[in-house]
């Protein structure tokens, strides 16, 4: 078992690095997030990983930190959930999000993600609820169901990067606005 990875980045591409271990590359697929922040990092990077073996491949997919990595490896325990799946997951929605999903059962925070569908939503919510309520024990939840999640989420899905969505609704939003009112405003400020 690969439990890190510890080197400079040879390569990146589309939901992958390349890290050079003492003159061996090691390829490891990682999220959207991940992959943009390791995007231009000069120097050595450390990601944790989890290496999938299948009868014809042998997959190593890299997190910046063991809490990711933990998250990851919940996911998959998941019947019909697999790496891609939990990758994907991961990609689109931030770790506090989607256990505060889960443990309140909101089903349409969960099927907003692109590849989680009405089913795999309530299948998630059936297998984790009790062991992420234990996880995220002493931890402050976000609530899902406020208009800036809404507007996010919104923005996410016109093609938007997640990090420039969030930080544009945070730049606009204040006090008791409406989805639609902070959608607009931060498309403005994202035109900017």
């Amino acid at each position: 078992m690969i439990s890190h990875v510890y080197g400079d980045i040879a390569q990146s591409g589309e939901g992958f690095v390349v890290i050079d271990v003492g003159g061996i590359g090691y390829q490891v697929n990682v999220t959207k997030p991940i992959l943009n922040e390791l995007t231009g990092m000069k120097g050595k990077v450390k990601l944790y990983t989890y290496l999938h073996v299948r009868e014809d491949a042998h997959i190593l997919y890299g997190f910046l930190n063991q809490s990711d990595l933990e998250m990851f490896k919940l996911l998959i325990s998941v019947t019909r959930v697999g790496p891609q799946i939990a990758m994907n997951i991961l990609s689109q929605i931030k770790i506090e999000e989607l256990a505060a999903a889960i443990i309140h059962e909101d089903e349409k925070v969960l099927t907003r993600i692109s590849g989680v569908g009405p089913k795999n939503a309530k299948r998630l919510i059936l297998e984790l609820k009790d062991k992420m309520t234990k996880k995220m024990e002493g931890f402050s939840l976000p609530a899902t169901s406020n208009a800036n999640y809404d507007a996010v989420s919104a923005l996410v899905s016109l093609g938007f990067p997640r990090q420039s969505a969030e930080r544009a609704v945070e730049a606009v939003s204040g006090g008791e606005q409406k989805v639609e009112a902070i959608i607009k405003a931060a498309l403005l400020k994202l035109k900017e």
